[in-house]
């Protein structure tokens, strides 16, 4: 009582206003349609067409297909995520380059479909190729593994390969592991369940996904 007579209605609003200002990422989230299924695992795309289509989702970036590949063009984490629910354990493939001396090959998985950094991110040769990693959540946290040897060359292409078997994800460059994350409590299910290509700033290519059961 004493409180609410020594502020005035100014500052009541202010406060109210701060309160209401927190709250909004919980509403967007509330308020956020009920994520997509348009496809189903196995799946395979060689993008031999002119438009990505329906099965894929994104929140920003200029994703695009350019003679049969798809084209990231630096899109600032801003993932295009298949619009499919992936099984616990999962083998996932495909083609990628960069057109760039920084390398920075990026993909997320497990994600929730519509935020970056919502499942585990992996990246090869990032932060100006000097390193490569699996994260958990937060790609600049702590809950990650890390390799600094491998780099990637501008215009290779790569094929890559990214297992999950009883909650160990491995990550295979042209049939060899390169980097491995044991997840003791692995992200799963709805919400935890989406594939996602995406990049930094680099221009990548990416072709030949596939997508299979273990």
């Amino acid at each position: 009582m004493q409180l609410r007579m020594q502020m005035s209605r100014g500052q009541w609003a202010i406060l109210i206003a701060i309160a209401l200002l927190v709250q909004i990422p919980f509403v967007i989230r509330f308020l956020r349609p009920h994520q997509l299924i348009t496809a189903s695992v196995p799946f395979a795309d060689d993008f031999e067409r002119t438009e990505i289509g329906p099965n894929y989702v994104t929140g920003g970036g200029f994703w695009r297909i350019v003679d049969g590949t798809l084209q990231s063009p630096g899109v600032k984490n801003n993932p295009l995520w298949l619009n499919a629910a992936l099984p616990d354990e999962v083998a996932i493939e495909f083609d990628v380059w960069s057109n760039s001396k920084d390398g920075d090959i990026k993909c997320e998985l497990f994600g929730n479909g519509w935020e970056h950094a919502s499942g585990y991110v992996v990246v090869l040769g990032g932060w100006s190729n000097k390193t490569s990693i699996i994260a958990r959540l937060d790609e600049h946290g702590r809950d990650r593994v890390t390799e600094t040897s491998f780099k990637v060359k501008k215009g290779q292409r790569y094929h890559l390969r990214i297992e999950r078997r009883a909650g160990q994800l491995d990550v295979l460059v042209d049939a060899q592991k390169r980097l491995s994350f044991k997840d003791e409590k692995p992200l799963r299910g709805p919400g935890n369940d989406r594939f996602g290509f995406s990049s930094w700033d680099s221009e990548l290519f990416f072709d030949n996904l596939e997508i299979a059961p273990l």
